[in-house]
């Protein structure tokens, strides 16, 4: 990804500009999201907040998530076959390979998809504004 992909968002200054408080269970969460490259669901959300502190709630991690979401902080997946899973927004445009044996997430970018995606909807009479690309697949067995 490029460099502003790897800049941490500062969730906890969005919350405040949309007038949200600050409590310690949300700094708690705020600070597990800002420091994971991964894309969590709200339960593994829950169960690495619980390690630093063992009072916060499930409802309160969903009600954190949901307030992201709601001020664009955050982007919602909901792969198929599994929960919702979380990753923060950004302007770098990229696609997801979901491996179905393991639920990793894979964000990848290829030119070539895009320009493909581009070609296509010109073709229709179109113009791409959003689109959400998800792979699924299985790591291919080795051949000896």
């Amino acid at each position: 990804m490029n460099e502003a992909a790897l800049q941490k968002p500062d969730y906890e200054k969005a919350l405040r500009d949309a007038g949200v408080r600050i409590t310690r269970p949300r700094r708690v969460i705020l600070g597990i999201l800002s420091e994971g490259g991964d894309h969590p669901d709200a339960m593994e959300i829950f169960h690495r907040a619980v390690k630093i502190d063992p009072a916060i709630s499930l409802s309160t991690v969903y009600r954190t998530m949901k307030l992201l979401e709601g001020i664009g902080a955050i982007h919602r997946h909901a792969f198929e076959g599994g929960p919702s899973r979380f990753e923060p927004a950004g302007d770098d445009h990229h696609d997801h390979l979901i491996d179905m044996d393991t639920g990793d997430v894979i964000e990848f970018h290829s030119s070539k998809i895009e320009e493909l995606q581009d070609e296509i909807a010109r073709s229709l009479g179109y113009e791409i504004v959003h689109h959400r690309l998800e792979l699924y697949g299985r790591k291919r067995k080795k051949r000896l």
